[in-house]
């Protein structure tokens, strides 16, 4: 669990490479907005800030966390996105739906980022209550969208790292 008061947005002893050229999808879940909203507005932010240009992020919506999956793969098949950013937020409840959901969520991510040899990045959360979701989407602990889009960054930079001899 976070630590209190602390900012985990922070890159701290890692610098974020230029996202200049990088075409970048998101796809976020429209299921608890007042969360997905702000994580998907703090990861364009970020993008733009490291110098990916507005008119190469694409950004679609989808139902909910367990449709990021799907989503995020007609992204990669549809557009020419070089790495996908899927964001979501399953809140813990008092039955097991959110563990199906959650571990549907990552073994789906995880796969698709085998499949295409294309990072598709893990930005759900997964809190145990609103509180801790606003906390993680712009509050106290920074925003996940900001971590998943230098994520993104970072990875695309070092697929390239390999391609440039």
């Amino acid at each position: 669990m976070a630590k209190k008061k602390k900012n985990l947005s922070v890159q701290e002893g890692s610098k974020v490479p230029s996202a200049k050229g990088m075409r970048i999808g998101i796809v976020y879940s429209e299921w608890n907005y007042e969360i997905t909203g702000a994580l998907k507005q703090g990861a364009i932010e970020f993008l733009q800030k490291h110098g990916c240009k507005k008119e190469h992020i694409e950004v679609k919506s989808v139902p909910g966390s367990f449709e990021l999956t799907l989503g995020a793969q007609w992204m990669i098949e549809h557009t020419k996105v070089d790495a996908v950013i899927c964001l979501g937020c399953v809140i813990q409840g008092e039955t097991r739906h959110f563990d199906f959901i959650c571990d549907a969520v990552a073994h789906g991510i995880t796969q698709l980022n085998i499949d295409f040899s294309l990072p598709v990045i893990f930005g759900v959360l997964t809190p145990n209550t609103m509180k801790q979701a606003q906390e993680r989407a712009g509050g106290k602990h920074g925003n996940k969208g900001e971590e998943a889009a230098a994520t993104a960054i970072k990875m695309l930079a070092l697929k390239n790292s390999f391609t440039k001899k």
